[in-house]
């Protein structure tokens, strides 16, 4: 008889929520393995007793076939040389250990969940809560680890003893699924302020899409406001009632084959659409589209589109009720600007009643907001606009042996926060702009369920330098010791920590403003950092940003500001801005009076805002109605253009007490060569390709004073592919090595991940002095 073993497995990595231990418990009975299985919480803990090879063979199955949801990170094995007996493979309760900890996000329904779903035959028919082990909600309704019914919103909804029985059941899909329901025990839909339910809510919701209504979704992380795509009054209507003029609205097409009529899907942006994260992936409209209206994606050559993800949204498409609904859906945030998305009835009422025509809702809680997450695609890879839902609180682990536990707030704009632990970084769903109240309440809120789950309690916080943002008033009544790290060296930070880089770079960091060091205005940066600080070796060469805030929406007053400083003279910008129509010759000598008594005005550097003065200079977009909306209509443009225009043989680069971008000259050219009448497009093509020129001297010239070889490109203008392609390909070109952001945010997004990193390496300074 063989001699038996007893080994102890410990699986670190997302092994909560996505039905491990039923499958170990599967493998274990297919190899004839006693022992037993427990969820720990930062771990999940195995005993295996059997005769070698049986458990050789029991942990080669752990580590190859896992659940299709798990990720492992990693598998401790060790003997165990006096073990009890066992009879058979148990599951067993789970335990709370505190450690390693890694919360599931929330998962899109499985094929099989969907098929189930719309059989007739099946218990679960048209049940709107439908989900098994490898599918269903997570992050959004958990209360705290392990991940069990009892620790999530779910514990309000009994099972019914079916589904009890497929809980308990090791050979169902649904054993061991926290949130295991069906339309006997289950939540239930249903129209807030209206008698209908269930069935009838559903309907009803779907014939006022149908007939052209508006109507408010409540889904896994939060309330869409959902109309026909293709429907141009409907979508009108929604822009009006949501004062959103411009700003493309994402849209849910029932199945991949209705994108592929829409949209040019490649077969890697296919799998991650249709995968079990289900972001909006930002597409390139195919020439002969026809099924969106114009008003989805007002001159955006590209739309948002993502796949139905739950339940309720696959059955507003497909139902018994015979009523004919459209392609695709607007599936827009549910929030009113600013604010952060609605989550329960009562901020549906107060934020959204104005907006549409009926509010489906149901009644389990959302115990944190996800948003959809937004991806754009980059030489045929993932490249994150907003990281939230499908992907958020996974971790980023660096090589780095840290050992603390940080939180970074984050951004002003575009804010998600980051808790560090160690050398794992959780970087937090997208939250939203804290220039609104309601944002900063939600921020707080979420801070302190994410400590709870994660079970740290922060050493220290940090946030940016900027003494009047909310972020940092957030910061400083947390009562923790506080630092402040500089905007745009966060950004570079937040690079290289996602390409686990502890080496100096030359960090390319462009963006519209971060407070600066001197107390001006930064934004378009180049440092050479590393992970204990860094040097403002060069930027952009300054100008004069009047106006305020009101600059940042209104390029033709950068565009004004512009022109005044390459002429020096009131008269001849005069005679400049009335050509370029860019504003009444009032508005311009108001403008040139702020300039000369340095009123509301201030020296900048700032990347974004050039591209909204030069998209004015063109004609292109004067004004912004959102974030981006005069930059992004500048890359159209170039990109409508584009072909590779010859090089101007120029000094790209002016010595100071840093390295310049001769970008005045730039400006200069274009304004010129405008007013002689040359196309925008082209010109537009060619600030973008000049801008990538500059920046490439300007890491070449550094290289050759400090030996840097490794170039790491961030900041929210780094969104834009074409100047980030241009800059790619023209400093490997040039041999150096280029970091780029593929699943953090470039944008204020991504930049609590540089601050968390930057408290990380505090703490490891200070240890014994906080």
């Amino acid at each position: 008889m063989n001699q038996e073993i007893t080994r102890q497995i410990r699986v670190y990595g997302i092994v909560q929520g996505v039905g491990f231990r039923p499958t170990v418990s599967r493998h274990a009975m297919s190899w004839g393995v006693r022992g037993n299985v427990s969820n720990k919480g930062p771990y999940v803990e195995i005993y295996a007793q059997g005769s070698e090879e049986k458990v050789k063979g029991f942990i080669s199955d752990i580590q190859n076939h896992p659940p299709r949801r798990a990720a492992i990170l990693k598998i401790n094995v060790e003997n165990v040389e006096e073990s009890e007996t066992y009879t058979q493979f148990d599951i067993i309760e789970s335990e709370k250990t505190k450690g390693e900890i890694f919360v599931s996000p929330d998962i899109a329904i499985c094929e099989e969940c969907k098929e189930e779903m719309f059989d007739p035959k099946n218990r679960r028919y048209l049940h709107p809560f439908i989900n098994c082990t490898c599918c269903g909600p997570r992050l959004t309704i958990l209360d705290a680890l392990p991940y069990d019914r009892e620790r999530t919103s779910m514990k309000e909804f009994p099972m019914c003893p079916e589904c009890a029985g497929e809980y308990h059941d090791p050979e169902t899909r649904r054993y061991d699924a926290q949130p295991v329901c069906c339309n006997d025990c289950g939540p239930e839909v249903y129209l807030i302020g209206r008698s209908e339910r269930g069935r009838d809510a559903i309907t009803f919701a779907r014939k006022t899409i149908a007939d052209g209504g508006i109507v408010a979704i409540k889904g896994i992380g939060g309330f869409h406001l959902c109309c026909d795509a293709s429907n141009e009054t409907a979508v009108i209507r929604l822009r009006q009632l949501k004062r959103r003029p411009m700003k493309p609205f994402a849209v849910m097409a029932k199945d991949m084959e209705i994108v592929k009529k829409e949209c040019e899907v490649s077969e890697e942006q296919g799998k991650i659409l249709d995968g079990h994260q289900k972001p909006i992936m930002l597409l390139d409209k195919k020439k002969n589209a026809q099924i969106l209206c114009p008003s989805v994606a007002p001159g955006n050559p590209k739309v948002g589109v993502m796949l139905p993800y739950a339940p309720v949204q696959l059955l507003i498409f497909t139902y018994d009720d015979g009523i004919e609904m459209p392609e695709f859906l607007v599936m827009t945030s549910g929030n009113t600007s600013g604010a952060p998305i609605c989550r329960d009835d009562h901020e549906a009422e107060t934020e959204l009643s104005g907006f549409c025509d009926c509010m489906l809702s149901h009644d389990r809680k959302i115990r944190i907001r996800a948003d959809d997450s937004v991806m754009d695609f980059y030489e045929d890879k993932p490249y994150m606009i907003r990281r939230s839902r499908g992907y958020a609180p996974l971790p980023f682990m660096v090589s780095t042996p840290y050992r603390g536990q940080v939180l970074a707030i984050g951004g002003e704009l575009k804010n998600s926060f980051c808790i560090g632990v160690d050398n794992r970084f959780y970087p937090s769903p997208y939250v939203g702009d804290l220039e609104d109240l309601r944002t900063v309440k939600a921020l707080q809120e979420t801070v302190g369920r994410l400590e709870t789950l994660l079970e740290v309690e922060p050493e220290i916080v940090c946030c940016d330098m900027h003494p009047k943002y909310n972020s940092v008033m957030v910061a400083e009544e947390l009562g923790l010791p506080v630092v402040k790290v500089q905007h745009h060296y966060a950004h570079i930070l937040s690079c290289m920590a996602e390409n686990d880089c502890a080496e100096q770079v030359i960090g390319v960091s462009f963006d519209g403003t971060g407070y600066g060091t001197d107390g001006t205005i930064w934004g378009g940066e180049i440092l050479l950092a590393d992970l204990h600080g860094f040097e403002r070796t060069g930027s952009v060469m300054p100008f004069l940003q009047i106006g305020g805030d009101a600059s940042s929406k209104e390029g033709w007053r950068i565009a004004v500001s512009l022109v005044y400083g390459i002429t020096g003279d009131r008269e001849k910008a005069a005679e400049i801005i009335e050509k370029l129509a860019l504003c009444t010759k009032q508005e311009a000598n108001v403008q040139f009076t702020m300039a000369d008594r340095k009123i509301n005005a201030v020296m900048s550097t700032s990347a974004g805002r050039l591209f909204d003065g030069v998209s004015a200079i063109l004609g292109i977009c004067s004004k912004s109605t959102f974030e981006g909306e005069a930059s992004m209509a500048l890359e159209f443009a170039a990109e409508g253009y584009k072909e590779t225009l010859p090089e101007k043989s120029k000094q790209r680069i002016l010595e100071s007490d840093r390295l310049l971008l001769n970008t005045e000259s730039l400006i200069k050219e274009i304004m010129n060569r405008r007013l002689n009448g040359e196309d925008s497009g082209r010109l537009a093509y060619f600030f973008h390709q000049e801008l990538a020129y500059q920046i490439i001297d300007a890491c070449v010239q550094i290289r050759q004073q400090n030996g840097c070889n490794k170039v790491a490109l961030s900041g929210g203008v780094f969104q834009n592919r074409l100047l980030l392609e241009l800059t790619d390909h023209g400093l490997k070109d040039q041999g150096f090595e280029v970091l780029k952001h593929q699943l953090v945010p470039p944008n204020d997004g991504g930049i609590a991940l540089g601050q968390a990193v930057y408290a990380m390496e505090y703490l490891e300074k200070n240890k014994g002095r906080l």
